[in-house]
């Protein structure tokens, strides 16, 4: 089954050997992302609302890159740095997924930049194989 990189425009070099995006067989991964600029600095410090909606913001935009939009998402990994910001992010994430939700699970962990709060990964299925 051959596998397509999702690379949209902008998108700046990975910390690691990965991309933003692969898609096989109208199934769409989302790598893990975290709230980076295109310089890997980690935006928006200590405020978990706003780095949500950029990691959400920056999935989207791989999603639309393969042809999809964000209904398509079916699964997210939500990876959280304090549980004390499990409420701020689902108001932002509630925006994002307005109708049906995609399933989901959330764990608190340490995450590669200190100012980081909230990695997310998705599975969108936006095209039949």
């Amino acid at each position: 089954m051959p596998k397509q990189t999702v690379l949209p425009a902008g998108t700046g070099k990975p910390l690691a050997p990965y991309v933003p995006g692969s898609m096989a067989d109208g199934v769409l991964y989302v790598s893990g992302t975290l709230p980076f600029d295109s310089e890997n600095n980690v935006v928006f410090p200590g405020d978990a609302a706003a780095q949500a909606r950029h990691v959400l913001n920056t999935i989207r935009g791989v999603v639309e890159e393969a042809g999809g939009t964000m209904d398509d998402v079916t699964f997210n990994m939500i990876m959280i740095k304090n549980w004390a910001d499990y409420a701020a992010i689902n108001a932002v994430y509630a925006d994002f997924f307005p109708g049906e939700k995609p399933a989901r699970y959330c764990i608190q962990c340490g995450l590669v930049k200190e100012e980081a709060l909230i990695e997310i990964a998705s599975i969108a299925h936006v095209g039949k194989a």
